[in-house]
């Protein structure tokens, strides 16, 4: 997977289309990937930005003010208008961002509490059968980010207050269904041979049932 820390990237949009979208009334958004779309949006798009533009009433006896990019997207966007193409960083709107995009998720890891589940039935059956042998959500979840097509779009700020935030998406379930699969299956193999509380004889039904799912028994 590709990580895209919201941190270090700056968005490229074409001005024009931008200036379209804003004076438009209509919900639009923007994509990581720099491009503007209206709504309804696909499943799979990733947004830095999603909403309508409202510009200040105007009113007959004072005339509106122009305002700037950066004053109409708000506080939490850093905007800066470059000939023909805006440049936006948009990690200060994270929080925002988080309602928008977590429902197309394959997983959430925005919270201290770690990844729970998988958003595919296919994945979390993977992961429901595996915490039999203590294969946390958490290392799953780095073996894809590893083998797997698909974007960590985060927030990651390194250094002594090291902060880290992120939604895991995929570009192929049946990929990384197979890289799962594979993976558990090897690590449970390896623990039944090597680790005596997980040996045949003493496995408990559950891990029992676990172990025949990944057809280790």
């Amino acid at each position: 997977m590709k990580i895209f820390n919201l941190v270090k990237e700056i968005i490229v949009v074409d001005r024009m289309t931008l200036m379209q979208a804003v004076n438009s009334a209509k919900t639009f958004a923007i994509t990581y990937r720099g491009n503007v779309k209206y709504a309804p949006f696909e499943p799979s798009d990733i947004f830095i930005y999603q909403g309508v533009i409202k510009r200040p009433a105007s009113s007959a006896l004072i005339p509106p003010k122009p305002l700037k990019l950066s004053e109409l997207f708000g506080i939490h966007y850093k905007v800066v208008e470059d000939d023909d193409r805006i440049l936006i960083k948009a990690a200060g709107a994270w929080q925002d961002l988080l309602p928008i995009n977590t429902p197309n998720a394959e997983y959430d890891d925005t919270t201290g509490d770690g990844i729970a589940e998988f958003s595919h039935k296919e994945l979390e059956n993977i992961g429901w059968h595996a915490t039999e042998f203590n294969i946390t959500y958490r290392e799953l979840s780095e073996v894809l980010e590893k083998e797997a097509e698909g974007i960590l779009f985060c927030i990651e700020y390194e250094g002594d207050n090291y902060q880290f935030s992120g939604l895991g998406y995929l570009q192929n379930i049946e990929e990384a269904y197979q890289i799962l699969y594979k993976y558990s299956k090897e690590r449970i193999e390896k623990l039944i041979e090597s680790d005596k509380d997980f040996a045949k004889e003493n496995l408990t039904e559950d891990e029992e049932e676990a172990a025949k799912f990944f057809k280790v028994l």
